[in-house]
């Protein structure tokens, strides 16, 4: 078992930045996958940054880059996203997934993750 824990979020303006943190316990003495995913009243929860934590292979929704970039934090099983130019659309609850790779991959597919956290809000006012 591996439990993911959110920190940070919040309330900005339009423009401003924002960053939330993510840190996965239980577990981890293996690599995985560590991703964040949103979700917006009324929609589906998109896929927005992955990374994997066996080395520097990461992911970006195509439809943020240039805004959203992920990193390692100081411990392994630590991630960062860090958010900036936000706008009122990028308003969703945050959650934080760990997803463990098909054999021999680095990478995981929406449908590898397996443990959630409980996710952390992201408000943006124009």
């Amino acid at each position: 078992q591996v439990q993911p824990v959110e920190s940070g979020g919040g309330s900005v303006q339009a423009g401003e930045s924002l960053s939330v943190s993510c840190a996965a316990s239980g577990d981890t003495d293996n690599s995985f996958c560590m991703g964040w995913f949103r979700q917006a009243p009324g929609k589906e929860r998109e896929a927005v940054a992955s990374i994997y934590t066996g080395g520097f292979r990461t992911w970006i929704s195509d439809s943020l880059k240039g805004r959203f970039t992920i990193s390692r934090g100081n411990a392994k099983n630590e991630v960062h996203l860090h958010m900036n130019s936000l706008k009122p659309e990028d308003t969703a609850t945050y959650y934080c997934a760990v997803g463990i790779p098909p054999y021999g991959l680095e990478t995981c597919g929406n449908h590898d993750y397996k443990y959630w956290g409980q996710g952390t809000q992201v408000s943006v006012s124009s």
